[in-house]
């Protein structure tokens, strides 16, 4: 498709009477773009699994948020919340060294939570503090929400609510209003 893309370039450069040298300047030009446009990872992309955990660190700095594991390693989180809609997660093993790295504001991340067995600890855990809380008594539910995006198209938001007793009940995902043009002038 590169190909492509550059053949057409040069024909169109040869129409407007650009040079050989101008044409060849222009085709390397967009190559190099292409190239660091392919070369940019997410951060939860470039780390490898057995590496120490002081890489990540200083990468991106000290973890906003950290939580205990049970097989006592940690999980160190860098949100990008109130207004972001990722949060990268770290899990470190007891040892120091990375385990996994990945975005957890995402759908698979979102459904693996289990309504009735799940707690806000276990929220708290996976997800990180969540952009907003609520309550609302006459379903005796809180509310935590978190800003996601969803298929890299969609500002979503992401509600776990928990009864009384801090147990899961219930999830919902809705549009992120704070990306909605109809509702913007609303807040």
């Amino acid at each position: 498709m590169l190909n492509r893309l550059l053949a057409r370039h040069c024909r169109t450069a040869a129409s407007v009477g650009v040079s050989p040298a101008g044409r060849t300047r222009r085709a390397a030009l967009a190559c190099l773009a292409a190239l660091t446009l392919a070369g940019c990872a997410q951060p939860w992309q470039q780390y490898q699994q057995g590496a120490d955990a002081s890489t990540i660190v200083a990468r991106l700095g000290p973890p906003r948020e950290t939580y205990d594991l049970p097989n006592g390693g940690k999980r160190l989180m860098w949100p990008t919340q109130p207004m972001g809609e990722t949060t990268t997660a770290a899990d470190i093993d007891a040892s120091g060294k990375i385990v996994n790295v990945r975005q957890v504001l995402q759908p698979n991340e979102f459904y693996r939570a289990e309504v009735g067995k799940w707690t806000k600890g276990d929220v708290l855990v996976n997800f990180g503090r969540p952009v907003e809380t609520s309550y609302f008594p006459l379903m005796k539910r809180e509310v935590w929400t978190y800003r996601y995006l969803e298929d890299n198209y969609w500002y979503m938001m992401f509600s776990f609510y928990f009864d009384d007793q801090g147990v899961l009940r219930l999830t919902q995902k809705t549009p992120d209003p704070l990306h909605d043009p109809d509702r913007r002038n609303l807040f």
